[in-house]
């Protein structure tokens, strides 16, 4: 399942995780926008984010050769 973690500029807020089995992130002009099937999950201004990190494991067809 696709997720995320946001993590807040210094001082901007707490960090955020955000899964769903939809969950798709996009970039609208200054904001980092988390849809799925229903619609926009988040929509979080990226001046406020230092990072984003993807945590979740790629499906087992899509992992890396050994």
């Amino acid at each position: 399942m696709p997720a995320y973690l946001i993590n807040h500029a210094k001082g901007q807020g707490e960090d955020i995780l955000v899964e769903d089995p939809t969950l798709v992130l996009t970039f609208d002009g200054p904001w980092a926008v988390f849809t799925e099937d229903d619609g926009i999950a988040l929509a979080v201004p990226v001046d406020q984010i230092a990072s984003i990190q993807r945590v979740d494991e790629l499906p087992q067809d899509q992992q890396p050769e050994e």
